[in-house]
């Protein structure tokens, strides 16, 4: 799936006309999308964009926060929605969740009757991209608490636990 994000700032009228409060796009983001808008074909790409984005922001305000990151619109034909998702477990929570989301996209104007599923594996790379840890070494306080504290612990899983903790905060 590409990434489309921007399109919904774009309308007929031209490049400057985006909403406020938007970023925005680099020159040569409005030059492909004036090229696009000049043909028919580009203009219907760039309005069946705008319908996936849509509706997928619709679908992720109805989900669990757990699931929204990871669901994809992937088409909209006729009064079907197609979702893709990375994993089976994904999709059986969402066949769970059909009739919540079709009443959040009928709410927001869509004349949807179904909803499909589709499992794609390639989308469970994309769903588990996590932040980057972030990590604060231990103080001097509380490395010489954890030492007082080894000294009091009888040997054992927990004095081991401690030792390992102590020598990986004081590289």
């Amino acid at each position: 799936m590409c990434d489309v994000s921007g399109l919904n700032a774009y309308n007929r009228s031209g490049p400057r006309a985006r909403k406020s409060g938007s970023k925005p796009r680099s020159s040569s983001a409005y030059q492909a999308l004036n090229w696009l808008a000049l043909d028919d074909t580009g203009a219907s790409l760039v309005a069946t964009a705008q319908a996936l984005m849509q509706a997928e922001n619709v679908i992720r305000k109805a989900l669990p926060p757990i699931l929204a990151p990871s669901c994809r619109v992937a088409k909209i034909d006729r009064q079907c929605l197609t979702l893709a998702v990375p994993a089976a477990a994904h999709a059986t929570r969402l066949r769970q969740l059909t009739p919540t989301l079709l009443r959040a996209l009928e709410s927001h104007g869509w004349n949807l009757n179904r909803i499909e599923i589709r499992v794609q594996a390639g989308l469970l790379a994309q769903a588990h991209k996590s932040p980057p840890r972030e990590v604060q070494p231990l103080g001097r306080k509380a490395l010489e608490s954890f030492e007082e504290l080894q000294k009091n612990v009888s040997p054992g899983p927990l004095a081991d636990a401690i030792g390992r903790l102590l020598t990986h905060h004081r590289r």
